[in-house]
């Protein structure tokens, strides 16, 4: 096996494709991070304060959540990348360890956010789109030439994340649904969407209500999972797995209120793009002819840089940077000045023949790469123009100059000191092609080992209800659940069991909270809706909390107090409620979630069900206390 797997890396390692899709899946995985950590912010008093705004958690955790902001932007803008890559791992582990956000506002998405994140740190995913690359390509600039950086990596850095981060998650995910009931019966995507804890605002009874269909996408859901790592790499199956898994997690995200993790998931399928739609898109995006021609002094070292940076950021490529000294009196426009005046400002002609130079050659640039154009907008602008005009003449007026000598021509390879080298460092550090294909080969027997002890362990001895029998099977159930929990913290490998039949089954209540305001009117929390809806921002994090912790089928009183006690107060300062004196009103309704049939319209009959007061949530003096009515039983709530 250890052989067949190394053979597959030597091929992989062999195949070079473009790095345009790794930097795609950069941003975009960066944004996920971005906004969680923003999500994380906004509701930081609610997650991490023993009672919010009452009992307070250390202000240490804003500070690390604003450093964990800048980190992220480093990483979607790629500067430092590795670096940032390393920090946004060890910000994961540590809120996921020493936090409550695994324990009490999880759901999966921590678990996948550390998977991927650490494979993005060894994945060469600096090299397109962003400003690492332009921080070589100034490093080694020489006059008369401009360096390259690598554009191309192996296959394998597409593949690893699609098999590790997509693949093996599914074929858990799977092993688990073929035990739950509602699965079996192809009712898994159609039983969540009716349950209002987990429905979006968006109302799709119009598919809901078509059995058939809600019973194929189901079994579609399962075949899709089980063939995905089998089949991703395969050219002819690359095209319709992307179109189904992107349909997939968008649903996820638009009909269900847990779209973080529908936005990662979705994310990892700019990895699947085939490699000719980047070239197509890029020659597509790009225009047949540049808009504007910038000439330049070749031999002025800061002007050389300037072009650099601005050919990095022209994505449409609508600047055409030509030599002052080659090209200048190519042009009737410019062959009335003197070389004097040609090389003592920057001068740029657009389509009509119309000549710029000094500060309205940068105008004109900003203008006419068009994302930038706002900028050149407000250097236009009375005021900042003439500011900006005095600073770049005091630039240009001091700007070096170099006399091109036979160091102009002299090959990047032998002008630099190989020892400080970007590439001969990792390449040194990443050893011989052998040693690599070696280490990657283990690595992947590594994962496939601890991925089948969690599969094996909860997919299938926990499903078929099989305990340890003697002395050596204890033991090893005790070393594999010691495994898991290495591999849980570490590796983001865990059972994929979500929102299956242990879940659901006797989920047929849900609760929801109101108050009374200054007018003794009673208005509901902006947490849950009339329909029984967690409405936004309380999605994600919040939503698991509340429908998978707080609420659950068998409700454990001090857990759910727990949660109630944070919820009002939370959102309590927030409609301006004094926790001095406060009442709220605990409310439930009865739902229905069958797991063994189809039922039609069930949505709105759940969302339509009537409430019940069942008690109040008062706070005296900072404290809270809760009055049941009378016979009611939170632990076994029937209504």
């Amino acid at each position: 096996m250890y052989q067949q797997i190394l053979n597959l890396v030597q091929r992989g390692l062999d195949k070079q494709v473009p790095t345009i899709g790794l930097g795609i899946f950069r941003i975009f995985f960066g944004l996920v991070i971005f906004q969680e950590i923003i999500f994380l912010y906004y509701f930081r008093a609610l997650i991490f304060d023993p009672t919010p705004t009452i009992d307070t958690a250390s202000p240490t955790i804003h500070f690390v959540l604003i450093l964990w902001v800048i980190n992220t932007l480093f990483f979607i803008v790629g500067y430092n990348t590795r670096l940032a890559a390393v920090i946004n791992y060890f910000f994961w582990l540590i809120f996921t360890i020493f936090t409550p956000l695994w324990r009490d506002f999880d759901g999966g998405f921590d678990q996948l956010m550390i998977g991927s994140g650490l494979l993005l740190i060894f994945l060469p995913i600096e090299r397109s789109l962003s400003l690492d690359s332009l921080k070589l390509k100034l490093k080694f600039l020489r006059l008369g030439q401009h360096y390259n950086p690598p554009s191309t990596t192996s296959v394998l850095s597409y593949y690893l994340p699609l098999a590790i981060s997509l693949g093996l998650m599914y074929l858990d995910s799977d092993a688990h649904k073929l035990f739950a009931e509602q699965w079996q019966n192809g009712l898994g995507s159609w039983l969540p969407a009716t349950m209002p804890y987990y429905i979006s605002a968006i109302d799709m009874s119009w598919v809901l209500n078509d059995e058939i269909l809600q019973k194929i996408m189901g079994y579609s859901v399962i075949i899709f999972e089980f063939i995905f790592i089998f089949t991703f790499y395969f050219r002819f199956f690359r095209i319709p797995l992307l179109i189904y898994g992107c349909l997939l997690h968008l649903g996820i995200i638009l009909f269900l209120n847990i779209y973080p993790f529908g936005f990662a998931m979705l994310v990892h399928y700019f990895l699947l793009v085939p490699f000719s739609w980047w070239r197509k898109l890029k020659e597509g995006f790009q225009l047949k002819a540049p808009l504007l021609t910038v000439l330049y002094d070749e031999q002025c070292p800061l002007c050389n840089r300037m072009v650099i940076i601005i050919e990095h950021f022209d994505l449409l490529k609508a600047i055409s940077f030509k030599g002052l000294q080659t090209y200048a009196r190519k042009y009737p426009e410019v062959n009335h000045l003197s070389d004097e005046q040609l090389l003592k400002d920057l001068y740029a002609l657009d389509g009509q023949g119309q000549l710029y130079f000094g500060i309205d050659t940068y105008i004109q640039i900003l203008l006419k790469i068009k994302y930038t154009a706002l900028l050149g907008l407000i250097l236009k602008t009375p005021g900042i123009y003439h500011w900006g005009k005095r600073i770049y003449r005091k630039i240009a007026d001091q700007r070096a100059r170099i006399a091109c000598d036979d160091h102009c021509a002299m090959p990047l390879e032998k002008d630099q000191d190989e020892k400080y080298s970007v590439i001969t460092l990792c390449q040194h550090w990443a050893g011989t092609p052998q040693q690599r294909a070696n280490r990657i080969a283990k690595f992947i027997i590594l994962i496939l080992v601890l991925q089948l002890n969690s599969t094996i362990h909860y997919g299938i001895l926990y499903r078929l209800n099989i305990h340890p029998k003697g002395e050596l099977s204890q033991l090893l159930y005790q070393i594999s659940d010691g495994i898991l929990s290495l591999s849980d913290v570490f590796l983001g490998i865990v059972p994929h069991a979500l929102y299956l039949h242990d879940h659901f089954q006797g989920y047929n209540h849900i609760l929801g909270i109101t108050y009374r305001d200054k007018k003794g009117q009673e208005q509901w929390l902006p947490f849950i809706n009339q329909e029984g809806r967690l409405i936004a921002p309380n999605w994600g994090r919040v939503q698991s909390m509340w429908a998978n912790v707080a609420v659950t089928p068998q409700i454990d009183k001090p857990r759910l107090y727990k949660f109630v006690k944070k919820i009002t107060a939370f959102w309590g300062t927030k409609v301006g409620l004094n926790l001095q004196e406060a009442v709220f009103i605990i409310k439930a309704k009865r739902i229905e979630v069958p797991l063994d049939h189809w039922e039609k319209d069930l949505r709105h009959r759940n969302i339509n069900q009537p409430w019940v007061d069942i008690g109040k949530v008062i706070w005296a003096d900072k404290v809270m206390h809760i009055e049941l009515a009378p016979g009611v039983n939170i632990e076994s709530l029937s209504l």
